[in-house]
C-alpha cells in the first residue's frame, strides 16, 4: 500500500517518523510519500517538501505569507492526485491539512488524521468539517473523544505518541562533557522550533539570567532554524550555552525550565522537570485569538489536568519580573515546586502507557487494506 503524509513542524515531523515505523510493520511492503523533515525521510518517505517552509505561525503572519501557502497547497495537491496514495494521512496542522482533507475527499482518496486539529481551542463547529472530510480521526489527548461525541463523531483514541518517544528515549551519558555544563544546577530555556517564535520568546527568556547566578542557562535550539538567529540573540550572554535538538537530554538533567507552549510543554511535565510555560506573538494575532480562544488554558499540561497546574505567561503577562517570579516558585524550595510535580503524576495516570504510535498504525493498515472504514 501507499501513504502520503503530511506535517507542518517539527512535532508533526516525529510523530509521523513513528508512525512510518509502525505501519511498516504491519505492511511491510508499504510506500511513503510525505511534507515533513528529516525524521519521516529518515524513517522511509521520499521527501517531497520540507515543513521549514511551511511553518508559519499566528493570524497575521499566515496572512501575510498567504501567497506562499496557497503556491504550496497548490504545488502539494497536484502532487497527490500525481500518486493517488491508497490513504493520505494528516498530522496536525489544521489550516494546510484540513484543505487537504477536503481536497482528498473530493477525488476519492482515503483520508486519515493522526492528531486531531484542535478545534476544541475555538471555532468548535470546524468538528463537523472534519467529519465531512475525514474518513478517520485518530486523537491523542484523553478530552478529544468525549469533545467530538457532541457532534456525532466516533474517533478513534489511541493514546499519546509522545509516550512512544519517551519511551525510545535513551539519555546521552556523556551529554553533560558534551554540553560544556559546569556543576550549576541547570535551568533550560525552550523556546520552540518556529522562527517567530523564538525571535519573540527567547529574548524574554533571556532576561532572567542574571538573576540566577546559582544556576546555568542552556537553550534548546533545533538545527531546522539557522545558526546565525541563535547567535545574535545570544551575544549578550556569553555564559548561556545551547545544545542543538537534544531537547529530551537537556529536561534529564534540568531542575526546572522556561518553555514555550506547545508540544514542548508536555515533553517537559512527563519528564518531571517543573516548567513555566511562555507565549507571545504578534499584536493582530494575538487579539484575534484572545477573542476566538474557547478553552480556558493554552498549555497540553494544564488542558489535560483541567486545571492550573503550570503557570502559563501569555503576552503582556511574559515580562522580567513575572518570568523571573514564577520560575523561582518552581525551583528547590519554591512555593510552587511540589504542586506542579503532583499534577504531573495526575496528567500521566490520565494519559496511560506508550504505544500510541502502534495502534494508529496497525489500525490504518487494517482499514486501507480491507477497504472499509
Amino acid at each position: 500500500m501507499t501513504y502520503y503524509l503530511i506535517a507542518g513542524e517539527r512535532s508533526g515531523d516525529l510523530h509521523g517518523a513513528n508512525l512510518i515505523r509502525a505501519i511498516q510493520q504491519h505492511d511491510p511492503q508499504a510506500s511513503f510519500r510525505a511534507y515533513g523533515g528529516e525524521q519521516m525521510q529518515a524513517a522511509g518517505a521520499t521527501l517531497v517538501r520540507h515543513y521549514r517552509e511551511m511553518a508559519f505561525m499566528g493570524f497575521w503572519e499566515v496572512a501575510k505569507n498567504l501567497g506562499t501557502i496557497r503556491r504550496i497547497l497548490r504545488e502539494c495537491q497536484a502532487d497527490l492526485l500525481a500518486n493517488r496514495p491508497d490513504a493520505l494521512i494528516l498530522i496536525d496542522y489544521a489550516g494546510f491539512n484540513l484543505r487537504m482533507a477536503r481536497f482528498a475527499k473530493q477525488h476519492g482518496i482515503r483520508v486519515f488524521y493522526y492528531i486531531s486539529p484542535k478545534v476544541w481551542a475555538w471555532n468548535q463547529r470546524r468538528a463537523l468539517k472534519i467529519k465531512a472530510s475525514v474518513d478517520r480521526l485518530f486523537t491523542i489527548l484523553p478530552f478529544e473523544t468525549a469533545f467530538f461525541a457532541r457532534f456525532g463523531y466516533d474517533v478513534d483514541y489511541v493514546g499519546n505518541p509522545l509516550l512512544d518517544a519517551l519511551a525510545d528515549f535513551q539519555p546521552d551519558p556523556l551529554f553533560h562533557d558534551r554540553a560544556g555544563l559546569t556543576d550549576k544546577p541547570v535551568i533550560a530555556l525552550l523556546p520552540g522550533s518556529r522562527l517567530q517564535e523564538v525571535t519573540s520568546i527567547l529574548p524574554v527568556m533571556l532576561t532572567v539570567v542574571e538573576r540566577f547566578s546559582n544556576y546555568q542557562f542552556v537553550v534548546g535550539t533545533v538545527s531546522n532554524l539557522p545558526t546565525a538567529v541563535y547567535d545574535q540573540l545570544l551575544a549578550k550572554y556569553p555564559t548561556v550555552k545551547r545544545v542543538a535538538d537534544a531537547a529530551y537530554d537537556l529536561l534529564q538533567v534540568s531542575t526546572a525550565a522556561l518553555v514555550t507552549s506547545g508540544t514542548a510543554t508536555l515533553e517537559t511535565a512527563l519528564l518531571n522537570v517543573p516548567q513555566v510555560v511562555c507565549y507571545k506573538t504578534g499584536f493582530v494575532s494575538y487579539e484575534i485569538a484572545r477573542r476566538l480562544i474557547a478553552v480556558p488554558y493554552i498549555s497540553l499540561v494544564n488542558l489535560i489536568a483541567d486545571r492550573a497546574v503550570v503557570t502559563e505567561l501569555i503576552q503582556h503577562d511574559l515580562t522580567t519580573d513575572r518570568t523571573a517570579a514564577e520560575l523561582q516558585a518552581v525551583l528547590p524550595d519554591g512555593s510552587r515546586r511540589t504542586d506542579v510535580l503532583a499534577g504531573y503524576a495526575e496528567i500521566k495516570e490520565k494519559m496511560g502507557g506508550p504505544g500510541a504510535s502502534e495502534r494508529a498504525g496497525k489500525r490504518m493498515v487494517a482499514l486501507t487494506q480491507s477497504d472499509g472504514l
